[in-house]
């Protein structure tokens, strides 16, 4: 019997026929269905801009006229029904395709663990890429019906807001999060108190109460260490993404490794798969191994038998992503940990020793790869990067045969394609196109779309951003009195009918933002060429700790706000979901300049391209995979050459490409203004990302070739009191 609830608080005050608005705010399946999403946004549009897409603000602050008028609007109705019907059969669906395709899973839960979740920009406990992969990952599990679980955090303190100054320094502004305002819901007791669980440190113990987000069928569980009786520090632990301070840093993978499992045990989980999304949760084989322990087993046999079904998947080759710890470190916060698992200090540490120049260190890389058995990259050539980097693990393979595999990531094509594209889809490619979203014959109906069709609906995508670009400058200018410079330098100008190129991504210096700026004259006389003009926008945040990426901020940003521009270079500040969402959708060009082969996978190049836009990259992470010579084109060659080669000669390539055959393709337009050619490559592109870029191939792939079979090899996991009757 289930001894704990989540219910949805009474705070609406909603005509009666129009009560379940306030059940749908609290489900995120709204976010990744428009017709869902207008139903808020139809009762009040100004407002839902002003309270940035939040819709239990919008249901709190909305005047009782507006609500009558609804419940009043026979058409506003119609939609109503129609979205709850949806939302009714999606909810208590039975066929789905994890039942029909593997109806093993049934009764077997998948717990993922992640450090942050993308969902959606009212929700800031995500910091970029790894978090919005995460959050696309339950969202295509709750499509598929998948029984998955999620294990992350709640950001009292959110992710920073970025802010500009008008040298171009980033400034990281706090916006700590109102819970009550948001779509977290309480896990209490059926008696009313808070579920807590507790993690034990050296000479203190932390107690974690757990808020629950409901992600259509998917439940997400969020940690939060801000409890009456924990100390003013440990109820900072859970406050902030990533802290810098490796004493809060440790001791919050701590407690999401550890406190994890707990908190799935107190909610009568007994997972059959074990997903660690990066290291970051990596304790948690550690506590899984405690309570075999602790149930009578060695702890060589509680290793071997929770190990089958650990998943591990690492997402970066890059030093800063995968976290290591000094020793001295792990003595201070972690001596708790070794002697309930029957292990000395010096045994523990060599469950994650990493020996480096400038000391040893506790890996958490290390520790998911020796207990995991299920481990993989988010893409082919990442995998071959990652099986060298760890084949020191493995001394007796050669690196081809390091046990690490790839899942190519993906997209939620429901989160990020545009509603207009989904209405251009639906008249073409039949109603049910989202249900065969990956089967790449759907496709090739694609090519009968006429090009003006198709080329209007691209039009207007880049009118919208245009749009918001202009509005959300105005808003800036008004409220903030910012310098008319940095009025141009945010967008302004930009014209929906100019060639436009984005750039947007986490401002890490081996993205090599300033790529484009090798050459500033070269690339000055190229955007400002008569009638053949180009728009570059950028946009993303360096994390707050990362002064080389601030200076890289700062670099482009006085770039940007030069006269010569004429302002068509902009920098957008404050990247989020949001902001995302416009760029990809709107944008004829996505640009991606990484180091290869740092660059993992990504994933904003994807999203783009199922809006219609041409990747133009690099051949590093998954558009190596992806570029067939007609769906965008690549920057530099398929090599890894010395770092000041290749910066010089994927700077060539750059302007040679962009000049001599992106501008000349784009602006080739017969008298209709259609460019045929372009077109073509257009859909070429959706046609061959969509499909198989897609978090619906991705989450397949995870289940058919690593939670199946983790699942099948750990049948004889069971709970502690399972093991106890043995």
């Amino acid at each position: 019997m289930t001894q704990f609830i989540t219910r949805i608080p009474n705070g609406f005050d909603l005509p009666r026929r129009i009560a379940r608005l306030g059940e749908l705010a609290y489900n995120l399946w709204w976010t990744w269905n428009p017709e869902a999403t207008r139903l808020f946004a139809r009762i009040d549009y100004d407002l839902w801009e002003r309270l940035s897409h939040n819709p239990i603000l919008l249901l709190r602050q909305i005047g009782r006229a507006e609500l009558n008028s609804a419940a009043q609007n026979e058409d506003y109705l119609t939609a109503f029904d129609r979205v709850f019907a949806e939302f009714d059969a999606y909810l208590a669906a039975q066929q789905t395709w994890s039942l029909a395709a593997h109806p093993e899973l049934t009764g077997n839960p998948i717990a993922y663990f992640s450090m942050e979740f993308g969902l959606h920009e009212t929700l800031p406990i995500y910091s970029g890429g790894l978090g919005v992969l995460a959050g696309d990952h339950l969202k295509e599990a709750s499509d598929l019906g998948l029984p998955l679980v999620g294990i992350g955090f709640m950001y009292a303190q959110g992710y920073f807001s970025q802010h500009i100054s008008e040298d171009g320094w980033q400034e990281a502004i706090n916006n700590p999060i109102n819970i009550d305002e948001h779509a977290f819901l309480p896990v209490t007791r059926q008696d009313g108190s808070r579920l807590t669980v507790s993690v034990e440190f050296p000479e203190r113990i932390v107690t974690l109460q757990i808020w629950e987000v409901r992600v259509g069928r998917v439940p997400l569980y969020l940690l939060d260490s801000n409890v009456d009786g924990n100390s003013d520090a440990d109820r900072l632990l859970t406050a902030r993404l990533y802290w810098s301070d490796l004493n809060f840093r440790v001791a919050q993978e701590v407690l999401l490794g550890v406190g994890g499992v707990r908190a799935l045990r107190e909610l009568d989980y007994n997972p059959s798969v074990w997903h660690m999304n990066e290291g970051h949760a990596a304790f948690l084989t550690l506590e899984r191994a405690r309570e075999l322990v602790q149930a009578g087993h060695s702890f060589e046999q509680a290793i071997a038998q929770t190990r089958l079904n650990n998943i591990f998947t690492t997402h970066t080759p890059v030093p800063a992503g995968n976290d290591e710890f000094p020793l001295w470190l792990i003595d201070k916060h972690l001596a708790a940990l070794w002697t309930p698992l029957n292990l000395t200090r010096d045994q523990f540490m060599d469950l994650a020793r990493h020996t480096q120049p400038y000391g040893e260190t506790f890996s958490m890389g290390i520790l998911a790869l020796r207990l995991a058995e299920g481990r993989n990259a988010v893409s082919e050539l990442h995998g071959r990067v990652a099986r060298g980097m760890w084949n020191f693990l493995w001394p007796d393979k050669q690196e081809d045969d390091v046990p690490i595999t790839y899942v190519t990531n993906g997209v939620h094509t429901g989160n990020w394609m545009a509603r207009r594209i989904r209405l251009l889809l639906d008249k073409h490619l039949g109603a049910d196109w989202l249900d065969r979203l990956d089967d790449p014959a759907l496709w090739s109906r694609l090519d009968a779309v006429p090009d003006q069709e198709f080329w209007q609906t691209h039009l207007h995508l880049k009118r919208k951003l245009a749009f918001y670009l202009r509005e959300r400058i105005r808003g800036h200018w008004l409220h903030d009195g910012i310098h008319p410079v940095q009025v141009v330098a945010s967008g302004v100008m930009i014209n929906p009918y100019d060639l436009t190129i984005g750039f947007a991504r986490r401002f890490a210096t081996y993205k090599r933002a300033g790529l484009i700026l090798a050459d500033v004259e070269r690339l000055l006389d190229l955007v400002n060429r008569p009638n053949r003009p180009v728009q570059i926008i950028f946009a993303g945040k360096a994390h707050p700790a990362d002064e080389p990426g601030k200076q890289l901020i700062q670099q482009i940003y006085r770039t940007v706000k030069k006269a010569e521009t004429g302002g068509r270079l902009v920098f957008l500040e404050d990247y989020d979901m949001n902001l995302a969402r416009y760029l990809v959708q709107g944008v004829d060009v996505w640009l991606n300049t990484p180091r290869r082969p740092m660059e993992a996978s990504g994933t904003s190049g994807m999203k783009a391209a199922l809006n219609g836009a041409l990747n133009f990259s690099v051949l590093d992470g998954w558009w190596r995979e992806a570029y067939n010579g007609q769906n965008g084109w690549s920057i530099g060659a398929d090599a890894d050459p010395q770092t000041a080669v290749q910066d010089e000669a994927d700077a060539e390539s750059l302007y040679q490409t962009l000049e001599n055959e992106i501008i000349p393709l784009y602006y080739d337009q017969d008298e209709a203004g259609l460019p045929h050619e372009w077109i073509a490559r257009a859909k070429n592109a959706m046609q061959t990302v969509t499909p198989q870029f897609s978090t619906r191939r991705m989450v397949k792939e995870y289940v058919q070739r690593l939670y199946l079979p983790a699942l099948r090899a750990g049948r004889e996991t069971t709970k502690p009191k399972k093991a106890r009757k043995k």
